[in-house]
């Protein structure tokens, strides 16, 4: 597969996020926790079919052990501490700190051998930050040092998974088969942690599990196997910077559904992110030369 194309396979996932909270809001009431445990077991049961139609599940025995744990720690982990920040502080300014991680993806991309980090891929970065910054935030009063803790984990969550993403290239010889174990164990971790601090809540009517199934098969599901392509194979730094396009693309299908109402900072939120693209893009295109 050419670097062109496994970036491409790897923006699916960026589109596939663009529906967590629509789908998200269609699964209440479900506990955050038990929503992941079902989520992933959907997530590892496509990835498991697949494995079967395609033969490649007997690649996952020859995949070294501290390799399944570390995309267990990345997917798992990731999870835990974005639902642990949201408890413990506002849900925009701790989105907005994890939302961090596709920065850091471009920052801790140039340490990776033949990578190369250019100006217009920091730039794009930060443009992408300040329009998702605009989304995110919103109404939101500012940052208080009583959720101090809160921000941390936000913080960790966002180290989490710019480091399992930027990690795995070092792993580019392992299968992407490989995600259907991170997932499977990430369900047991999720459910176990459920029932230890949460009520248990099932999805509520056919749209609830509707949209559970949905969470599964595609942001929680998909998203993962196609971003695994995308970071081993293609330009993850181009794929960092678009990533900033999730949120945007999230209210855009929240407008779409009548559920957020469209405003000025929307606009200038797509023209921050997109300019911010163009740049990553242009860098990369230097780079190829």
């Amino acid at each position: 597969m050419t670097r062109a194309r496994a970036t491409y396979v790897g923006l699916i996932a960026i589109l596939l996020w663009a529906l967590l909270a629509l789908f998200t809001v269609g699964s209440a009431p479900t506990p955050p926790l038990l929503l992941n445990a079902l989520c992933f077991a959907i997530g590892g049961g496509l990835g498991v079919i697949w494995g079967l139609i395609t033969g490649n599940l007997s690649a996952l025995r020859r995949v070294p052990w501290h390799v399944y744990a570390f995309g267990t720690i990345g997917l798992f982990g990731y999870h835990a501490l974005y639902f642990s920040a949201l408890r413990n502080a506002p849900a925009a300014e701790a989105g907005l700190i994890a939302y961090l991680w596709p920065l850091l993806i471009v920052l801790f991309s140039g340490l990776l051998p033949g990578e190369r980090l250019r100006r217009g891929h920091l730039i794009g970065a930060c443009l992408g930050l300040s329009g998702a910054a605009l989304i995110i935030l919103g109404g939101s009063t500012g940052f208080d040092p009583a959720h101090t803790k809160g921000y941390i984990l936000a913080a960790a969550c966002a180290l989490m998974w710019s480091t399992y993403s930027v990690g795995s290239r070092r792993f580019g010889n392992v299968p992407t088969a490989s995600v259907i174990v991170f997932c499977l164990a990430s369900a047991v971790l999720s459910a176990g942690l459920h029932f230890a601090v949460e009520d248990t809540v099932w999805p509520a009517g056919k749209l609830g599990w509707a949209s559970t199934i949905a969470l599964g098969l595609g942001p929680v599901g998909l998203a993962f196997y196609v971003w695994d392509i995308g970071v081993k194979r293609g330009d993850i730094q181009l794929l960092g910077t678009a990533s900033y396009s999730a949120p945007l693309l999230s209210t855009l299908a929240l407008v779409a559904a009548g559920i957020a109402t469209p405003s000025w900072k929307l606009a200038l939120a797509a023209l921050l992110i997109t300019a911010g693209a163009v740049c990553a893009a242009l860098a990369s295109m230097k780079t190829d030369r």
